[in-house]
């Protein structure tokens, strides 16, 4: 019985490892609950539970009726459960090493504590049931409490992430005051703020190439745009070198950036394009907007704000303070800083620059791709320009600018030209890369499994996709039955062939597709979107 015991305590907790990974990342992925985003998460995958916990439960339930004291059945029946626990287990564990994430769960100091939460959570049962070896009553109890809280774990996750909650709140404080005494401490420290709702990272990374030519930039890492993002970069990595801090601002409800500016208090603003990203925890397009210029109206009046002419919810916003703004735009001839004569091809972008008042044309090439990338440089440019920088010096760090990973980003192998689009698709960037795709040479085709947490205006937009797909593509691959039928509905709706159009579940298999075109002939292949980890179609 000892034996049996130790084994099932070893099986249990290994059960439980596995399915607590999986859990604790998307609490990762969904910011901790931020906005109740776990909570969604957990409410849409609410089928997403294994039948064997289930079947562990109900064997459970079985032995507490067993009316034999330590009897052959219970034993039996104890070896059925430590059976289906490592099955469990390994189930869970090979799904892990399956999922195709773009971001693995991170063991920050904070998940460590949720570990320690939880497990004294799995722990506590042990004491309550008094458990005896001699008393297989007990025994079953504890396997009947373990078998729920393993069902239950996503719940279990939440329930350590509450409780945990007056210990994080302390934690945060002491980091928060730490950040804002660092920042108070530089009074010459030059602070710019990036927000909208697309082209934030690749805007924030042109800007730190050009600034750095004369200066010292720190950009926030990565795609760290969040509250805690900016403290951890403020207490990580600014030091008494640092000149200028450009600190990218994201944002899933109105009020954020404004939170986010009174941390670090930005002097300059840049916004680069408002859409319809997280339009359905913002609510609407008209919070979407005035969410992102509290970035601009957060600004002193010494300051400036560079906004895109471009964009009709820029242009009709009334701004509520006095703060400059230098225009940038393409179509808009009457900007502070134009584009001209834009064109694209497989190295890159060329395009001339023109200063309102200046009759002289400056031209620039770049390794990235599209118009909202123009876009970037013209702010990025404007910012250069402010800051004292020669002309001949942002043309040459503007052609030293590589693609942000997942970004537009073209990897070549041998006939095949792959442009990996993959990050956090949108209606104004999937545009936008249909319209590169167009422009180049060879045989096009579009891998995608569409765009999400479009709000009820989701399968709208993704149809309108498939229209735009239908002008630019020659053979479509679409990952994911279900979530792109109404793609698929706007590439027939364009006279699309439906023989050239190939669904798959998994985005691997469109390989040997490509591959198989790229024998004989340049193949360009846009890979749009890859649905965050948190997403799951069944």
């Amino acid at each position: 019985m000892t034996i049996i015991l130790v084994l099932l305590l070893i099986t249990f907790f290994y059960a439980i490892y596995h399915k607590s990974h999986r859990s604790l990342h998307m609490l990762q992925q969904n910011l901790y609950n931020e906005n109740n985003r776990y909570l969604k998460w957990v409410l849409k995958n609410g089928k997403d539970f294994l039948c064997m916990d289930i079947i562990v439960i109900v064997i459970s339930t079985i032995g507490l009726f067993v009316v034999f004291d330590v009897s052959l059945i219970s034993n039996l029946c104890m070896i059925l459960v430590i059976l289906f626990l490592m099955l469990i287990g390994y189930t869970t564990h090979k799904n892990n090493l399956n999922d195709q994430n773009k971001k693995k769960l991170v063991i920050t100091a904070r998940i460590k504590r949720l570990i320690f939460t939880m497990t004294l959570l799995h722990v506590i049962p042990l004491f309550l049931c008094n458990c005896s070896i001699n008393n297989p009553n007990t025994i079953w109890m504890l396997i009947l409490i373990e078998g729920i809280l393993l069902y239950l774990n996503r719940l279990v996750v939440f329930l350590a992430m509450i409780i945990n909650i007056p210990v994080e709140r302390l934690v945060y404080l002491h980091f928060k005051l730490k950040a804002q005494k660092k920042i108070k401490s530089m009074p010459n420290l030059k602070i710019i703020g990036i927000t909208g709702s697309y082209g934030k990272t690749s805007s924030k990374r042109i800007l730190s190439e050009i600034l750095n030519v004369k200066y010292n930039a720190l950009p926030t890492p990565k795609n760290l745009n969040t509250f805690n993002g900016l403290i951890m970069t403020i207490n990580n990595h600014m030091d008494k070198f640092t000149d200028i801090f450009i600190a990218e601002m994201g944002a899933y409800v109105k009020g954020e950036i404004a939170r986010l500016c009174k941390l670090v208090k930005p002097k300059y603003g840049i916004i680069t394009r408002i859409g319809t990203a997280h339009l359905e925890s913002f609510g609407s397009q008209e919070n979407i907007q005035k969410g992102k210029f509290e970035l601009i109206e957060s600004l002193p009046s010494d300051g400036f704000g560079v906004l895109n002419a471009d964009d009709p919810l820029q242009t009709s916003y009334h701004i509520k303070n006095n703060v400059r703004i230098i225009w940038v735009g393409i179509d808009n001839e009457e900007v502070d800083v134009r584009a001209k004569n834009i064109k694209c091809s497989g190295k890159g972008t060329t395009f001339d620059v023109v200063f309102k008042d200046d009759p002289k044309e400056y031209k620039i090439e770049t390794h990235l791709l599209g118009r909202h990338n123009v876009y970037n440089i013209l702010a990025a440019i404007a910012c250069g320009k402010e800051f004292g920088i020669e002309m001949e010096d942002l043309q040459r760090a503007i052609s030293n600018v590589r693609a942000v990973e997942h970004r537009l980003e073209i990897k070549k192998l041998g006939n095949f030209y792959q442009i990996d689009d993959a990050y956090n698709s949108n209606p104004i960037g999937a545009q936008n890369a249909c319209e590169i795709l167009k422009m180049m040479p060879g045989m096009k085709i579009v891998v995608t499994p569409g765009m999400i947490e479009l709000g009820a205006k989701e399968d709208e937009y993704n149809e309108a996709f498939g229209e735009q797909i239908a002008q630019a593509a020659d053979l479509v691959i679409l990952i994911g039955e279900k979530k792109t039928k109404p793609i698929k509905e706007g590439l027939l709706k364009k006279g699309f062939e439906e023989e050239k159009i190939i669904v798959f579940n998994d985005v691997r298999d469109a390989f040997p597709v490509i591959m198989k075109e790229a024998q004989d002939k340049e193949v360009y292949a846009l890979f749009e979107n890859d649905l965050p980890d948190t997403f799951n179609e069944k």
